[in-house]
């Protein structure tokens, strides 16, 4: 007997042409069966050849036409939802639970994460961009740590955020892209600040990583400038609450895609860079 998984997910969540029930309230929900059977069956039970899925529950017809196509349904789905977000900073309650809800699709349709294999861990390699963070609708740059406002007490605007994973060295960096507003008629500030962090991995999908420095270095009329490295502070001057290091869990991570969830319930997506 062909093993089968089950799947329910909100029918509003599956933006899809293939999906008959796309435009549905989201209390409505469809059940998707995964399975390796060598035929499709028909009627009632929607048996799937090479993973492809069917609605089993309400419908005869074929949901999509593979699994892959599925999962890139939802990718699209997540991607659309925050794409008007400034990723993040311009997000309200209503936002953030659709985005969240698109996420977790995304994360139940795509299973559970592996980094303790090669191929898990070589996913992760490359420069990623942030699209979406859920702590940065708290309006500061620190989302749920703290950190400086942006556009209120102090003129600054956040850029691009990328985030530079080395396998073999284990560096993790996150670098992040900032205009300092300067009083007129001066031009404003360009920056990059390229915080540098070490990971390891813990268990199959979580990552602990630990500050080490932070190098600032000037973009646009000031590139010339040599960049200024800040070092991380000595245990003893640093506050008990900074202990310089995060966790987080890697929740759905393919070629192009990647969603993390943070020690602090952050919502993090981001896309190969």
């Amino acid at each position: 007997m062909a093993s089968v998984l089950h799947l329910s997910l909100p029918f509003s969540h599956i933006q899809s042409p293939h999906n008959p029930f796309s435009n549905a309230s989201d209390s409505s929900f469809i059940t998707l069966n995964f399975s390796r059977t060598e035929r499709f069956q028909g009627r009632r039970n929607c048996n799937i050849k090479n993973g492809v899925i069917c609605l089993s529950s309400f419908s005869d017809t074929p949901l999509l036409e593979s699994k892959d196509e599925f999962i890139g349904s939802l990718k699209l789905n997540l991607l659309s939802t925050v794409s008007g977000l400034n990723r993040g900073l311009a997000a309200n309650e209503d936002d953030l639970r659709k985005a969240e809800a698109s996420a977790k699709a995304l994360e139940f349709a795509g299973g559970s994460v592996d980094l303790s294999t090669i191929d898990g861990l070589d996913k992760l390699q490359g420069r990623w961009k942030l699209v979406y963070s859920s702590a940065f609708s708290s309006r500061t740059l620190g989302g749920s740590r703290p950190g400086p406002p942006t556009r209120r007490l102090l003129p600054i605007n956040l850029g691009q955020v990328f985030q530079r994973i080395d396998i073999l060295s284990r560096d993790f960096d996150n670098i992040v892209e900032l205009e300092l507003g300067a009083p007129w008629p001066l031009p404003p500030v360009e920056l990059t600040a390229s915080l540098a962090h070490k990971f390891v991995l813990i268990g199959t999908n979580r990552i602990k990583i630990t500050f080490e420095k932070t190098t600032v270095k000037a973009t646009g009329k000031l590139s010339q400038l040599p960049p200024v490295d800040i070092p991380r502070l000595p245990d003893v001057l640093r506050p008990q609450s900074n202990t310089g290091a995060g966790e987080f869990d890697v929740t759905y991570l393919d070629s192009d895609t990647r969603i993390t969830r943070g020690d602090r319930e952050e919502l993090r997506v981001f896309v190969i860079s």
